[in-house]
């Protein structure tokens, strides 16, 4: 793909200083910049790299001006940040939704109906009843089960495997080894100490513009669904458990656990390695620190928790700083002990 530098101002509504008929092929970081690359500059600590890069092109702000000469072509921008993040969503459309038709040898079952533009990587395995929107790319090695629903441009990357009756959205992604729709972790204790098998009959649902991770599992539900709703963004390595709802646009960082039948709100923020009890209830827009525990519902919205386990923000900040002085303290309680019983 090669596009001229005009070419992506008039995409970004940029003005251009500088060669606009510059070919650019790639983009690039500004410190590793090289001819044919274009790149951004939005924190002014990296201007610096600005007058030595190798890029063919630099988008900047409009308000921007330069302090030394500048090889680079540069495109002026209302926000420089903004306008690469579109470019980087134009090139991500561009080299996943290129590929069309049918790599073989690939495998589609009875009664499945795909829609204009599907791309079927080599191995790819497509159940029965299943029904693929327009654009649907499924690449290679890729499973998706029976009674399956994808929606239009969505993308199921290598590896990943969308399980019986799950229903995915327009607009999603699911990355490499994902596993969506497995059996939840249902078992019921006996007498006699051993664990009974309880049948997850459910599906999950995915919205449209979700994106779920590498590596994260999301389980079906025991009955009904497990749903993740529209823009909700999961990390890589997360777990979430049997009948769990997480909110719109709730974003989650990598390896946390959401237990069974647990509902997450809107707009929340979950940091790295939390774990959430089950049957819980999160307030939309809760911030999660990152290693917290929670184990109680989140009942007000907007609220910032961290610790394990989880309690308000500011409380466990203080106790933290009291804690870091606990051996000072120690040491004075000790000192004044010893003053006192003399």
């Amino acid at each position: 793909m090669e596009f001229t530098v005009r070419q992506i101002a008039t995409l970004l509504g940029g003005e251009v200083e500088g060669d606009e008929t510059l070919a650019i092929r790639n983009i690039a970081k500004i410190e590793e910049g090289a001819a044919g690359d274009i790149s951004f500059l939005a924190n002014l600590k990296y201007e610096p790299h600005l007058y030595t890069t190798g890029a063919s092109a630099v988008i900047v702000n409009r308000d921007f001006r330069p302090q030394k000469p500048v090889t680079a072509s540069l495109i002026y921008v209302d926000n420089s940040y903004s306008a690469f993040t579109q470019l980087l969503e134009q090139y991500y459309q561009q080299i996943n939704f290129a590929r069309v038709g049918v790599e073989e040898p690939s495998f589609v079952g009875a009664g499945t109906e795909t829609g204009d533009g599907i791309y079927r990587g080599a191995f790819s395995y497509i159940g029965r009843n299943c029904r693929l929107g327009q654009n649907v790319k499924i690449y290679p090695h890729a499973y998706v089960g029976d009674n399956v629903s994808i929606g239009d441009n969505t993308i199921i990357h290598p590896g990943a495997r969308i399980l019986n009756n799950s229903v995915v959205g327009r607009y999603c992604v699911v990355h490499g080894n994902a596993v969506v729709g497995g059996e939840g972790f249902g078992f019921a204790p006996q007498p006699d100490g051993t664990y009974k098998t309880i049948p997850q009959l459910g599906n999950v649902i995915l919205e449209d513009y979700v994106n779920v991770g590498s590596g994260t599992t999301i389980d079906c539900a025991t009955m009904g669904s497990t749903i993740i709703r529209k823009g909700a963004k999961l990390d890589n390595l997360i777990q979430i458990g049997h009948n769990v709802e997480i909110g719109q646009n709730t974003v989650i960082a990598a390896q946390s656990g959401i237990s069974g039948s647990t509902k997450i709100g809107a707009n929340c923020v979950i940091g790295g390695q939390v774990g959430f009890a089950g049957h819980l209830n999160i307030a939309d827009g809760t911030k999660v620190g990152a290693q917290s525990g929670v184990g109680k519902n989140v009942t007000e919205v907007n609220t910032a928790i961290n610790s394990s386990p989880a309690f308000g923000l500011k409380e466990s900040m203080r106790s933290l700083a009291v804690f870091r002085k606990l051996p000072d303290l120690d040491r004075r309680l000790t000192d004044l002990e010893k003053k006192t019983n003399k």
